[in-house]
């Protein structure tokens, strides 16, 4: 997530300069040969526009969707977030001697509860570690340029940028390790994270350390983590369609082959200064659509860990540290801040 208010132009450039280089050179191609009058082709400027309007619309749709994808993925962990606090403040609440027989230590109810707000901080980071999974429509996924470009975007504006969090996110730290072994050998790990949790909450049902009520009310809250992980699995998985994602490149590219035939002859007769202002002036409106077109593009996959992503490891600490202080632990991790206005 971009944390500074405005992004500099001087960014903007860095992220465009291959577009705007080869807009400038197509550009400069068409007015040095309208010039040399070796084509005298003049497109009528009025079927031009409304192809660019069409396409405007068209890439303003695609762009709206992936606006919406993005925006669901950040709700979606915003209920994790106040999801997770009530977990903890039911753990910390619900377990304790009330119901029981046989009265436990208030060192083994201290340990119970550890382990159930440590093992939900486990399967937070292990969520957010399947969410990053690279899927085939992903940019990193790609070939050539493409996924070199989102190697780079990763590395220096991305994931690559918390590196040093690695050892504080590891899930052996949260899960004892004979469970961590067992849990982690399957497909969907986050889901069977949740369904230990559930067999550990049967067992203390069996022991009295929650009644009936607790324990379901409990067991609804596992329940709702499903259903947020099922959600942020829906985005990641589903694309947005493809002939809403794919198509809109094609029309762009239409729209900017027509565009010298209709906008450079124009300004050319606007005097001796005219071949200078066919070129920016035309690739500006070049690079206007392109960017409508590489905006959707990156923002459609809120999973990916570049720049545009939901900001899951912040998240992930500011929950871990919110249910680590419900134990009482004093010990606790830095929160996650912005690097280079950039916030992971």
């Amino acid at each position: 997530m971009i944390t500074s208010k405005d992004i500099s132009i001087v960014n903007v450039l860095k992220w465009t300069a291959h577009h705007i280089v080869w807009l400038l050179a197509l550009m400069a191609s068409a007015a040095i040969l309208y010039e040399l009058n070796w084509i005298k082709i003049v497109l009528p400027w009025l079927p031009v526009s409304i192809i660019g309007t069409a396409v405007a619309f068209y890439v303003g749709f695609k762009n709206n969707q992936a606006y919406d994808r993005m925006w669901e993925a950040r709700k979606i962990w915003g209920g994790i977030v106040n999801s997770s606090r009530t977990w903890g403040m039911y753990v910390d609440g619900f377990i304790s001697n009330q119901f029981t027989p046989k009265n436990s230590s208030a060192h083994e109810i201290e340990i119970i509860k550890k382990r159930l707000v440590y093992r939900h901080i486990g399967w937070l980071y292990q969520l957010r570690e399947q969410l990053l999974i690279p899927t085939p429509w992903e940019h990193i996924s790609q070939k050539n340029h493409i996924s070199k470009a989102a190697e780079y975007y990763q590395k220096n504006h991305g994931i690559g940028l918390i590196e040093d969090e690695k050892d504080r996110i590891e899930v052996s730290n949260f899960i004892p390790k004979e469970e961590y072994k067992r849990l982690m050998s399957h497909a969907n790990s986050a889901t069977h994270i949740i369904n230990e949790q559930s067999r550990d909450l049967q067992k203390l049902k069996e022991l009295g350390l929650i009644d009936d009520f607790r324990h379901l009310e409990m067991s609804r809250k596992l329940s709702e983590f499903y259903e947020l992980q099922g959600k942020c699995e829906r985005i990641k998985k589903f694309p947005l369609p493809r002939q809403y994602a794919n198509i809109s490149r094609y029309f762009i590219g239409i729209f900017i082959l027509l565009l010298p035939f209709s906008m450079v002859p124009e300004l050319l007769n606007l005097g001796p200064f005219g071949f200078w202002v066919a070129i920016p002036i035309s690739a500006l409106i070049g690079w206007v659509y392109v960017m409508m077109e590489v905006i959707g593009d990156y923002s459609e996959n809120p999973f990916q860990g570049m720049a545009n992503d939901i900001p899951m490891l912040s998240l992930c600490r500011t929950i871990e540290i919110d249910l680590r202080e419900i134990l009482g632990e004093t010990n606790l991790p830095p929160a996650i801040k912005a690097k280079n206005n950039i916030l992971m």
